[in-house]
């Protein structure tokens, strides 16, 4: 066996190039940016299984809602402060739970309006932590 034959394919070291990037964005991130940085994963995540759905692949599909379920849960909620002093921890407990759902439904039923909600609510509070995060004043 030759040494090229040997060799990781293109894709496989482009994939390889842009996993340690997010793994440096990821080491040396605030928390402010991690919170950011589950927001677009989970993103990502959903517009992967909307193409997923469309090409009729269910093993992508499922693999794609399942990443973005464990951004949602494990990243989102458990960044929160304790939902049972906080409202506003509260309140996004339950609206995660709720995004949670939809993404269970959607793989469920193989419907793309679980995941057209879910990616909605996301982008929306994406963007109001990217406003609390630049303006933090304003947002108190």
């Amino acid at each position: 066996m030759s040494y090229a034959s040997r060799r990781p394919d293109a894709t496989y070291s482009v994939r390889s190039y842009k996993d340690v990037g997010l793994e440096t964005q990821v080491l040396s991130a605030s928390p402010e940016r991690l919170i950011s940085l589950l927001y677009s994963g989970a993103r990502v995540a959903i517009g992967q299984a909307k193409q997923h759905l469309e090409q009729g692949n269910v093993t992508g599909r499922a693999s794609s809602i399942s990443h973005a379920m464990r951004l949602v849960d494990e990243g989102l909620k458990q960044a929160l402060a304790n939902p049972q002093e906080d409202k506003l921890a509260a309140n996004l407990d339950s609206l995660y739970d709720y995004i949670l759902r939809q993404l269970v439904t959607a793989n469920i039923k193989g419907d793309v309006a679980g995941l057209d909600e879910a990616d909605r609510l996301l982008a929306d509070l994406q963007d109001a932590w990217q406003t609390a995060v630049d303006q933090p004043a304003a947002a108190v």
